[in-house]
């Protein structure tokens, strides 16, 4: 049973940012540090990349764990409550992912998802594989 009301509910839900996320704007600091230049959620490119160096078709996800299903087969356990809707969601975010990463290929671009963890740990190792492919090397 939902501990909160329907009213609630949604105000939480609509409190969740889907971009400008502490993790993004931590890589998007780190990068334009070095002189990286790059756009923020292109509509017009398919999956609205978080971050897109168009003349290198580079494209950037920060997929937050719980969201995008991070360690999925041990953290489906943890919903206790909702499972009808949570696990049917996230499985569905983790094949949109899956979706967006071959579409993208096929269309010539370069894709690198990083998890949240892994830019809080060591952003800067994340923005160094970004670099690296925005260069050529």
């Amino acid at each position: 049973m939902d501990k909160h009301t329907p009213e609630q509910r949604r105000k939480n839900m609509q409190a969740v940012k889907n971009k400008d996320s502490a993790i993004e704007i931590a890589l998007r600091k780190e990068l334009w540090g070095r002189g990286l230049r790059y756009q923020k959620n292109v509509k017009n490119i398919f999956g609205k990349p978080d971050l897109v160096f168009k003349g290198k078709k580079v494209a950037v996800f920060c997929d937050s764990e719980f969201w995008h299903g991070y360690n999925w087969e041990e953290r489906k356990k943890d919903f206790k409550s909702h499972q009808e809707f949570w696990i049917p969601k996230i499985e569905r975010n983790m094949q949109r992912d899956t979706e967006v990463t071959e579409e993208l290929q096929k269309q010539g671009w370069t894709v690198l998802r990083f998890w949240g963890n892994e830019i809080k740990k060591n952003v800067g190792g994340c923005a160094d594989t970004i670099e690296k492919a925005v260069r050529g090397e």
